[in-house]
């Protein structure tokens, strides 16, 4: 049987153990090959410190390879008697190697390993997000432009309101997307600092090389002070997960005002049949499943920001065994994500769009607002031509023109989406993956 890490002679309670490791082996292979390259890193550093020959460091190198190599291929098991990734991997090294793989864990703790792992798959998470994202935002302001002249209503209150279109509806979207990318590249940079090299939360008395870390692994600059570096445990993963969360509530939205509009009642969308699923027992329902799916789940991810709060804003400075329990919800929350923007682009790549919504008669009264401008413009007080149309429609006099002039930026007749374009591209090109996978692959050479 695997010994702990840190064990000596008295052997855990069984039921202790099983309580205290709960979830982490299936959680820690989420970040297990992010464990190995952080580990490259390190013992690179140790090596230039004099803590590893340069033969030890060759071999330990090709040792962390061949491991990695298993992770990828899905080969790569946390045995049941270990309790989590950085265990695991020591463990084989050792098992391989001998003494020497005991020599790896120098200068670190299990504390600033799993920030750093954390930080590492939060960093790559973040690139996928990123990338489906846009992906979203692009077919978003294709079927804005694609549809700018189809009109719909707009509504407040759920009232009928004024004459809105569907360029102006995808291109909302589109546009909240952007925020929503602003936020996650603010969360990205708060990710993409090392926290290696503080160990326990008070630095090591080993003269470490923590800037030459921090430039292996690609990282914008170091989290410097060691006891601010464990506080950004939960921190860090708070902050992405309220991107997350944005991102979340951009495509729950999306996807109610889908589900409202698909409704016979409103028949302004049309899912394809094979988008949708049937009843039981109606035999006429097609029903957007997917997009109620979506919602469910973006809804629940919009509530993770907030238990991670609660576990994280009760606890002092150092490390507590509480911090665990957010991988649970952190670590998941990324796939259950992309899953909901991929669906979703996937739907609206390919909707129907209804484009004589307004010939119904029913909607008329949404041109209210134009005939008093026209009032306005040929100098009728605005106060005097509202009530002059209203009492119009009131007594069933108001037959509006239906022709719409609007102008303005970001208006039915002016939509902006280039601007809306340019935005999201410059926030793209702030993030820097580039240089973050061709550190992590020199690295792996």
């Amino acid at each position: 049987m695997a010994q702990k890490l840190w064990e000596k002679d008295t052997k855990v309670n069984s039921e202790i153990e099983r309580f205290t490791i709960g979830k982490d082996r299936e959680m820690d292979m989420y970040l297990a090959k992010y464990d190995v390259i952080g580990s490259m890193a390190h013992i690179t550093m140790l090596e230039s410190i004099g803590l590893l020959t340069p033969k030890e460091l060759t071999t330990l190198l090709l040792g962390l390879k061949e491991i990695y190599k298993e992770i990828e291929s899905g080969h790569f098991i946390i045995d049941e008697n270990v309790e989590d990734i950085h265990s695991q991997v020591e463990l084989v090294l050792t098992d391989k190697l001998g003494d020497m793989g005991k020599k790896i864990h120098s200068g670190r703790s299990r504390n600033d390993q799993v920030l750093l792992d954390l930080k590492l798959f939060s960093r790559a998470k973040i690139q996928e997000i990123a990338t489906e994202t846009h992906l979203l935002f692009n077919t978003l302001l294709t079927q804005s432009e694609q549809y700018k002249s189809v009109l719909m209503p707009g509504y407040t209150h759920l009232q009928i309101a004024m004459p809105s279109s569907f360029g102006l509806w995808f291109g909302a979207y589109a546009e909240s997307l952007v925020d929503d990318m602003q936020l996650l590249l603010a969360a990205f940079k708060v990710c993409n600092r090392n926290p290696l090299g503080s160990a326990a939360g008070y630095g090591s008395s080993f003269p470490l090389n923590r800037q030459k870390t921090t430039d292996l692994l690609g990282f914008d600059s170091m989290n410097y002070n060691v006891v601010y570096a464990q506080m950004g445990r939960g921190k860090m993963e708070r902050t992405v997960s309220t991107a997350l969360a944005s991102i979340a509530n951009t495509i729950a939205k999306l996807a109610f005002d889908s589900c409202l509009f698909t409704s016979q009642n409103f028949g302004f969308i049309k899912l394809a049949d094979e988008f949708t699923t049937g009843s039981s027992i109606m035999p006429h329902k097609k029903n957007p499943d997917v997009f109620e799916l979506t919602r469910a789940k973006c809804n629940k991810i919009q509530g993770i920001p907030q238990q991670i709060n609660l576990i994280t804003n009760n606890l002092p400075s150092g490390y507590f065994r509480d911090l665990q329990i957010i991988k649970e919800l952190f670590i998941p929350m990324f796939d259950e994500l992309i899953e909901c923007i991929r669906m979703t682009r996937y739907i609206i790549e390919k909707v129907e769009i209804n484009t004589h919504i307004l010939d119904d008669k029913k909607y008329q009264a949404i041109f209210s607002v134009e005939e008093v401008n026209k009032q306005v413009l040929s100098g009728i007080p605005f106060r005097d031509a509202y009530k002059n149309i209203g009492l119009a429609i009131e007594k069933g006099d108001f037959h509006p023109d239906t022709s719409i002039s609007h102008t303005h930026e970001g208006s039915i007749g002016n939509l902006c989406n280039e601007e809306i374009n340019s935005l999201m591209n410059e926030i793209i090109s702030a993030f820097n993956f580039k240089s973050i996978q061709e550190a992590e692959a020199k690295l792996l050479l």
